[in-house]
């Protein structure tokens, strides 16, 4: 909430005439919206100007939107997350759910539903939604999900989408303990089956790639139940 009383909306949308609805009847209802096309943009947004609630798009040119939640919970944004998709499978509902996403919108729509679950958002997170503060891990880490890479100080690696998810899933709720279950959500939204190998695979390539940017935080195995980067 800003100083004077007002809730901050981050909107990513790349369609124009949406996305200038979505401004206009969103500040006719007395938020400060912060609108932006890109997944790139949004987080580079949400750090700059940390939202309170966050209207995202699925389908974005530059990135899936649920890589893009991901990135901003990686980045400490708490902010209520409501994502606006055309998708009308169950699977691909619950996949942002997986994420961090906390509601979901589905197109067409009608604006005021929009506007109650904008609000649903913000009042279930009002002792969550500012920017968390920085460790000093944090200040120099990026997670891009425009190119699938996370960079730490002058050192960037690049990751499949399946790397990426797990990652930033990982990073997002360090230094907790991440369940195998939550993991797979995660990296693998919508599969049926992920087998212990393919995930003691994918926690092997994730301490190499942090290894390549000389993380200092380690990936550890907590015995039957999950991971936590710490």
């Amino acid at each position: 909430m800003e100083e004077d009383g007002r809730y901050r909306v981050l909107v990513c949308e790349d369609d124009g005439l949406l996305r200038t609805t979505l401004e206009r009847g969103l500040r006719r209802a007395g938020y400060l919206v912060d609108p932006v096309s890109t997944g790139g943009a949004a987080v580079r947004t949400a750090a700059t100007s940390p939202p309170d609630a966050v209207v995202l798009d699925i389908g974005l040119p530059d990135a899936d939107g649920r890589d893009v939640c991901q990135a901003l919970r990686a980045q400490g944004c708490t902010a209520g997350v409501v994502f606006l998709t055309a998708r009308h499978h169950t699977d691909d509902v619950l996949s942002g759910f997986a994420v961090g996403g906390d509601d979901y919108v589905r197109k067409p729509f009608e604006f005021a539903e929009l506007l109650a679950r904008v609000a649903g958002v913000i009042r279930r997170r009002p002792y969550m939604a500012t920017q968390a503060e920085p460790g000093p891990e944090d200040e120099r880490l990026q997670v891009d999900p425009a190119t699938h890479s996370i960079r730490y100080g002058d050192s960037e690696v690049s990751l499949s989408p399946t790397e990426f998810r797990f990652l930033a899933c990982l990073i997002s709720r360090r230094p907790e303990v991440v369940r195998r279950a939550e993991l797979v959500a995660a990296g693998w939204p919508g599969a049926l089956h992920v087998g212990e190998n393919t995930l003691d695979q994918y926690v092997t390539r994730a301490r190499r790639k942090l290894a390549q940017i000389d993380f200092p935080q380690t990936l550890e195995n907590v015995r039957g139940v999950g991971y936590r980067l710490r």
